[in-house]
């Protein structure tokens, strides 16, 4: 598929990376040579320098045969004006990244109509989503809802002494009785797709799927359900900081910011009052004690320093603080604040690059089922997806133990209506069902494609 990205800042470059794996012909444009320089070197793919709402720019890569436009700059509104011109001149699909509060309100859908855009994506309420996600469920580094949030994937980490280590997969459902399944496994550098005879370790990071209730009944058996966080302090008052403060706020919970910009604290206070806004560096150990960080239920370092962000973050968790999370951009530093200890860490850029890959895959293939979810599990190295399954699919009234799936595939979740199953050998797969699928080595663009 042929997909222009305009704007290659952080987020830019990674969805420029997933995107030219999943093997699209991807042209780049940016009004900076040397970063164009330095995709060039990484990647195959042709680059314009130039103004992205220039229709000669636009022009150049060919935009009237462009499936898929995506324009990512740092401008709001340079990046709603290039898809109105890449739309009006041809593209047949337009994303425009819109991160202004101002804009993500009421305006928006009107903007959506206006501009004729397919989608509008805001990288920081994305993040604010995803880390409120896991401070409902602390006890989770990582969480992924499916079917409107009516299944869900978490990621735990195996600690010693776990009531974990050592089962075989095959004995979990006798043991804890939750209907529960043990998706990946990653271990060191490795990701597995386990098989029943699997045995867990200590320090694995397991990915576990099931529906809600017997998610907390498995986590309050093993010792390590959380409540939810109820006093919460946020290093650095961005803006994912401040639509998380917001998620926050709205389900009860008492929110601090600590921000050192004066002019960014008193907009703060302005925008959400209920939050408790301190001017200060959260850097200082002494400021952090001063305004309780020993007694709150989680720590969140929203800074835009990622070296900061994770030496604050090890420092919160020293400090016995339940649940810390750290968003760190960069995939080295964040291998090495997972390495000092640091077990959530999230990425915008990753999150981000995840809806990209979705839409692009839905555009591409739609024959048999569309790919309506699509997650990065384990550090990246494994797929969870969401299809809806057509009533003409191959693959329905078919036993599981019959279908001949490929390895490193696993179903995990078939979602009937309101009904939840875990699937086992004797269950089958019907139309308009939604179907959970794990995926390791594969590109699955359609439901069709897990089988061998």
């Amino acid at each position: 598929m042929k997909i222009v990205i305009a704007g290659c800042g952080k987020i830019g470059q990674t969805v420029i990376g997933r995107l030219v794996a999943e093997g699209h012909d991807v042209i780049a444009i940016d009004s900076d040579k040397d970063v164009l320089d330095e995709l060039t070197n990484i990647y195959d793919i042709m680059t314009i320098c130039g103004n992205c709402a220039d229709s000669d720019v636009l022009d150049e890569v060919g935009i009237r045969e462009t499936e898929l436009f995506i324009a990512l700059t740092g401008s709001d509104e340079l990046n709603m004006l290039a898809c109105f011109f890449a739309r009006r001149l041809g593209a047949s699909n337009t994303i425009a990244r819109i991160r202004n509060p101002e804009y993500n309100d009421d305006s928006l859908v009107f903007l959506r109509k206006e501009l004729d855009l397919s989608m509008s994506i805001n990288p920081d309420m994305l993040t604010a989503a995803e880390l409120f996600n896991i401070l409902r469920v602390p006890s989770a580094v990582k969480i992924e809802h499916f079917s409107r949030r009516n299944f869900e994937m978490i990621e735990i980490i195996i600690k010693s002494g776990s009531d974990l280590e050592g089962v075989r997969l095959a004995d979990m459902k006798g043991r804890y009785g939750s209907k529960v399944l043990i998706c990946a496994v990653a271990r060191g550098e490795d990701v597995y797709i386990p098989d029943g005879n699997f045995v867990l370790r200590d320090g694995d990071k397991i990915s576990v799927s099931a529906d809600h209730s017997d998610m907390s009944k498995l986590l309050k058996t093993l010792g390590i359900h959380k409540k939810k966080s109820k006093n919460v302090m946020l290093l650095g008052g961005s803006k994912s900081a401040f639509y998380l403060a917001k998620m926050l706020i709205n389900s009860g919970a008492s929110v601090k910011i600590i921000e050192k910009d004066l002019n960014r604290c008193e907009e703060l206070c302005e925008k959400i009052p209920q939050a408790m806004i301190i001017h200060g560096n959260g850097v200082q150990q002494e400021l952090l004690l001063e305004e309780g960080l020993r007694s709150m239920d989680a720590f969140v370092a929203l800074t835009g320093m990622d070296e900061e962000n994770i030496l604050i973050s090890i420092y919160a968790a020293a400090n016995s603080v339940p649940t810390v999370i750290s968003k760190v951009n960069r995939s080295e530093l964040a291998t090495m604040g997972a390495r000092l200890g640091l077990d959530c860490i999230v990425s915008t850029k990753n999150i981000t690059a995840d809806i990209f890959v979705r839409y692009a895959r839905a555009l591409e293939n739609s024959v048999g089922s569309n790919v309506e979810t699509l997650y990065k599990i384990m550090d990246g190295k494994a797929e969870a997806l969401e299809f809806r399954i057509q009533p003409d699919s191959s693959i329905t009234e078919i036993q599981l133990k019959d279908l001949k799936i490929k390895k490193n595939i696993l179903i995990a979740g078939i979602i009937r209506g309101k009904k939840i199953i875990i699937p086992g050998g004797d269950d089958v797969i019907l139309g308009d069902d939604k179907v959970i699928v794990v995926s390791r080595d594969h590109k699955l663009n359609d439901i069709e494609d897990i089988l061998g």
